[in-house]
């Protein structure tokens, strides 16, 4: 698929390319997100940065596998970086995170909804996971206000630069966002524990 690219009231969502290079590279070294995100190496070189860019987010659009969007601001700063990741037919896991300077102003949140909108409606996903290491908590927050269901704790669930770690599950659903479903879905029943 060629990369697409959203708006929102505040912000441009676009697949972020070489041009952007520098601001992810700056914006990935905050101790922060090298702490929380177990993708980011650490220390994060500019040649992580060049990876990311060049070729992980063209080849993820590519192969329908991974749809990245960076987070611009109107005058074309970067706010942030969300990504979809398919992980099941139907299935896409979220990421996301935002620039330290860009933090508390609800963009990630914002980018979230606009994101999911398009997942459903445009790749027929019925679902949309959002995981993060137990004590990620602006992550999580996140998650609740864009209407995640936080469904429980995966112990060893992540790995984080070599060590498991416990993480939160959430899910988004179509439904959740008044919007059909691709396929039919059938809630379990309420049933009392024997």
């Amino acid at each position: 698929m060629e990369p697409v690219t959203l708006t929102t009231a505040r912000l441009l969502l676009r697949a972020p390319g070489p041009q952007d290079t520098d601001a992810v590279h700056a914006a990935a070294q905050d101790p922060d997100l090298q702490r929380w995100i177990s993708q980011f190496p650490s220390p994060y070189l500019y040649e992580h940065a060049q990876s990311f860019t060049e070729q992980m987010v063209p080849d993820g659009w590519a192969a329908d596998s991974m749809f990245t969007f960076g987070l611009f601001l109107p005058e074309g700063e970067l706010a942030g970086m969300l990504g979809i990741t398919m992980r099941a037919l139907g299935v896409g896991e979220i990421g996301f995170w935002a620039t330290k300077e860009h933090r508390g102003h609800g963009y990630v949140t914002e980018a979230t909804l606009a994101v999911a909108r398009w997942a459903f409606t445009s790749l027929s996903i019925d679902r949309v996971e959002w995981r993060a290491e137990v004590g990620n908590r602006a992550s999580r927050a996140v998650a609740e206000r864009a209407g995640f269901t936080i469904e429980g704790t995966l112990r060893s669930a992540t790995n984080n630069k070599g060590v498991r770690r416990d993480c939160w599950v959430g899910s988004l659903l179509p439904s959740d966002l008044g919007l059909p479903s691709a396929a039919p879905y059938l809630p379990a029943p309420d049933r009392k524990a024997p």
